[in-house]
């Protein structure tokens, strides 16, 4: 690590993932081409007058942008709401949908439905957290929102703010989600857009009721988890936090609620977290009790988004290996009864995606875990064979690592220096 990155004033992790288009980038790259014409890309990048979007409830409701917000919704799959209504029964009767949904939009009927909630273990811990199902329709709407409001505030949202690739971390703003303050957000949007039905969309998806078993209520404040619009609207709340830390001088790294500030010295970590104390203070916020702290990252090191810092080097954390290890084993059965090459087609996937993630780790991390992997593939070939017992030394001559490279087995290492040989 750099010497600047000696002090961290967060550890904090965030639990819900953002947009899936990288925050950073120019407006093009999040645009949809149906909604954004290439006249109004050139006004959000010179800025429109007044500073203000008046006229974009028109972009959410035509048919056409409808059925592109349900290919993304049924791309994401996803359970059914309060309604019960699958994607795949939404779908069954597709055009019928889209053309009432369309009319109640324009009509300004159409009101969203309560939100069911569902329970979803934390990782590494005993307790759940809560996560918000909208109904498919609902999330077709959303999805649309998003499309048309995304673009319109990346032109003012600092380059602090980055994607969020994961989304099973632990929080760095106590319970952020639920307790963002509503009339503030909608103030913070309604600086960017005049578009009084399009705000009142926003606000009547921020009034959803949610259901709980039998049990039924509206929160006060908050976006729930698992609404395709939280991500977008809790980032544009924040953002003034990222202006704050730049003006004051201060690196900092945020992905949705989950952010660390690189600094000098002790003191200049400490004056740090002071600032976001009181940022978080007067914004309504609360910062996690046990998960903000300073570090020094060159003795200490400190946990970031799935990664483990330390030393300058970077692996992942454990939390992160365990995680990995359980979807490995979880595909590695020997009781499978499955093929050789079935279970390494099943297995790819998720090797390549780990691997997408955490290739930036060091290079000593990928052999052992592919070693490991080839170790409990032999213990199922040696199965398919009729041999009890686990591998032993003879069974890697038997089964030599080309011989699970014949049968397509994605190799960690080989990727990170094929990456390497590129880069």
């Amino acid at each position: 690590m750099p010497e600047r990155a000696s002090y961290g004033t967060a550890r904090v992790c965030a639990g819900i993932q953002t947009s899936e288009r990288p925050i950073g980038s120019t407006p093009k790259l999040g645009a949809e081409p149906r909604v954004w014409t290439e006249r109004m890309l050139a006004a959000l990048d010179k800025g429109v007058k007044g500073g203000k979007w008046y006229s974009l409830i028109d972009k959410v409701y035509p048919e056409a942008a409808l059925r592109s917000a349900f290919t993304q919704v049924a791309a994401n799959r996803g359970a059914a709401g309060v309604d019960h209504v699958t994607i795949a029964k939404y779908a069954s009767d597709l055009d019928a949908n889209l053309a009432r949904l369309s009319e109640a939009l324009r009509s300004g009927t159409y009101r969203p439905q309560r939100i069911r909630r569902h329970y979803i273990p934390k990782p590494g811990s005993q307790e759940k957290r809560p996560l918000g199902i909208p109904t498919v329709q609902d999330r077709v709407v959303q999805t649309a929102l998003r499309t048309v409001l995304e673009p319109i505030p990346r032109g003012r949202l600092h380059p602090h703010r980055r994607r969020r690739p994961l989304p099973s971390q632990g929080q760095a703003l106590k319970s952020y989600f639920d307790t963002i303050p509503k009339d503030r957000l909608l103030a913070l949007l309604g600086q960017k857009v005049s578009d009084g039905r399009l705000l009142g969309l926003v606000e009547a998806f921020l009034e959803q009721g949610v259901l709980d078993g039998l049990e039924e209520w509206t929160p006060e404040q908050g976006t729930p988890q698992g609404a395709v619009c939280s991500p977008l609207l809790s980032n544009i709340y924040l953002d003034p936090l990222d202006h704050l830390m730049a003006a004051q001088g201060l690196e900092m790294v945020r992905y949705a609620d989950d952010f660390v500030v690189l600094c000098r010295s002790s003191q200049e970590a400490a004056a740090a977290l002071a600032v976001v104390q009181h940022w978080t203070a007067e914004a309504g916020l609360t910062l996690h009790p046990t998960k903000t702290r300073l570090v020094n990252a060159q003795e200490d090191g400190f946990d970031f988004l799935g990664y483990r810092f330390a030393a300058g080097r970077r692996r992942p954390r454990a939390k992160s290996l365990k995680k990995f290890k359980d979807t490995v084993r979880a595909k590695t059965k020997r009781t499978a009864g499955h093929s050789l090459s079935q279970i390494i087609e099943n297995l790819n996937p998720a090797l390549r995606g780990w691997f997408e993630y955490f290739k930036h780790s060091r290079r000593s991390t990928f052999a052992p875990l592919d070693g490991w992997i080839r170790r409990r593939l032999r213990n199922i070939v040696r199965k398919q064979h009729g041999r009890t017992g686990i591998s032993r030394g003879y069974d890697n001559i038997k089964w030599p690592n080309a011989f699970f490279a014949e049968h397509g087995l994605f190799s960690l290492q080989g990727a990170y220096d094929q990456v390497r040989q590129s880069s």
